[in-house]
């Protein structure tokens, strides 16, 4: 018995092919025949689009619309922005500490 090797799939094609279920009334079927991905693979694309055009940002995931995809890496720059000023913050306290020590 040979294995099926795991094809992989960009955000972008995959908002092609739940753009072709959603708007242009393309079956999961006929999605799983044209892209070669399995029927829950197409399933969870079409159910993962529909939720990110009503504005739910997917957690744990890599979003497949343009504005999703925006506002993660938005919330990425913005968890990178409060972590370095901690450690900013720690920085300056030690320094500070440090200094009153040396007087």
């Amino acid at each position: 018995m040979t294995r099926k090797t795991k094809a992989t799939f960009t955000p972008e094609q995959k908002l092609e092919y739940a753009k072709l279920m959603v708007e242009e009334g393309y079956s999961n079927q006929q999605v799983q025949e044209i892209s070669g991905a399995s029927g829950s693979a197409i399933s969870r694309w079409k159910k993962q689009y529909k939720e990110e055009l009503t504005g739910h940002t997917p957690d744990n995931k890599t979003a497949i619309t343009p504005e999703q995809q925006r506002i993660q890496e938005l919330e990425k720059q913005l968890w990178r922005a409060h972590r370095d000023n901690d450690i900013l913050k720690k920085a300056a306290a030690f320094f500070i500490r440090d200094n009153h020590s040396l007087n």
